[in-house]
């Protein structure tokens, strides 16, 4: 039986995550808060944001914005912008 959440980005009962995707307390809170659904979509909007601005996973400002990113993305508004290069396939 999988563990149910009430995501915070969906707005709605769903299948929660099965460990704790991102360390400490913000990981904490995604496992509590997020469904398994909304960290796929996450995943997703992160390969677009590394990609189109060409990110560096060393980069102390590049894991900065995508913390900045992910939060924003799970937490707040579900409407972010894309980024103005991208152009869906």
């Amino acid at each position: 039986m999988s563990r149910r959440v009430f995501c915070a980005r969906l707005k709605q009962e769903a299948d929660g995550l099965p460990y704790q995707p991102y360390p400490g307390e913000l990981g904490e809170r995604i496992f509590n808060e997020i469904s398994a659904e909304a960290w796929k979509q996450w995943l997703a909007q992160q390969t677009i944001l590394i990609n189109e601005y060409r990110l560096s996973s060393m980069d102390p400002k590049a894991k900065l914005f995508l913390r900045e990113q992910m939060e924003e993305f799970l937490f707040g508004d579900a409407n972010l912008a894309m980024p103005e290069a991208y152009k869906p396939s």
